[in-house]
């Protein structure tokens, strides 16, 4: 499968990295194009792909066109590559907010997946959301499949409204996360912890919990009430955090996600 990637930065990376790690594809059938020279040198020297800095010469050949540029410059990309793919070549989107449409219009192209993938995608754990307009095939759908599973999990929607609940929830989760983290080690510095201590207190706490419940066949609430005794520590941590609403809390960030993602789309 000869793969193309417009654009060359973190996401590109860790997907072309999972790619020929896992010898789903050769670096001879990768072609990697970015405005970056100094970033195309080090793409070459440590991956040996083929490098360019020009976007339509770079597809040229290409079974899948991975587009992974930023948002930001995703217009000009659009402009530069209008009607420069060929009508059998499929294009795998994976930027952030950038509706099949916009996309469709600016390439003059059909044959497009979108996909909502997440930063833990970067290490291998990271789940993706997609979708594909009717044109793709069967056998298009099992190389973007192929790709898509390099980063983690992957699920396939029949509707592009799930892309903007994916990035209220898979996409901007992994930030949730980090932020809970991020204030869980500061209250444990609060009553008395080291720093270094506290640190690794709460991230081997996250890991295992995390582990448990993903072997677990209980439900999260069943986990949680059986760590719950009646009258103890955890009842009167978990009865603060309901009086704080966390539930609530909870929601409305989601809900926040959600609303600013279908704001930025349209």
């Amino acid at each position: 499968m000869h793969i193309a990637f417009i654009g060359g930065g973190n996401m590109g990376e860790a997907i072309m990295a999972s790619l020929l790690h896992k010898r789903i594809t050769s670096p001879a059938e990768i072609t990697v194009s970015d405005v970056s020279p100094t970033r195309l040198d080090y793409l070459y020297e440590k991956y040996g792909v083929n490098t360019t800095a020009n976007n339509v010469p770079g597809i040229a050949g290409a079974d899948v066109v991975v587009l992974a540029v930023k948002p930001q410059i995703l217009p000009a990309v659009l402009a530069e590559m209008s009607g420069a793919l060929q009508t059998n070549q499929l294009l795998l989107s994976i930027v952030a907010g950038a509706r099949i449409a916009k996309i469709r219009n600016g390439l003059k192209h059909k044959k497009i997946i979108r996909s909502m993938p997440n930063t833990p995608a970067q290490i291998g754990e990271g789940i993706t959301v997609w979708t594909a307009t009717e044109e793709v095939t069967q056998l298009q759908k099992g190389q973007a499949r192929a790709i898509l599973k390099v980063m983690g999990q992957e699920i396939e929607v029949d509707d592009e409204k799930y892309l903007d609940m994916a990035t209220a929830v898979s996409g901007s989760g992994p930030a949730y996360v980090f932020y809970f983290v991020e204030t869980f080690i500061q209250a444990a510095v609060k009553i008395g912890w080291s720093p270094e201590i506290a640190e690794k207190l709460v991230m081997q706490t996250l890991l295992g919990s995390a582990h448990l419940l993903h072997k677990s066949d209980k439900k999260p609430a069943d986990l949680r009430r059986a760590v719950t005794s009646p009258g103890g520590t955890t009842a009167a941590a978990i009865s603060r955090l309901e009086k704080e609403d966390y539930a609530a809390i909870m929601t409305g960030a989601v809900e926040a996600a959600y609303n600013r993602a279908k704001e930025l789309g349209s």
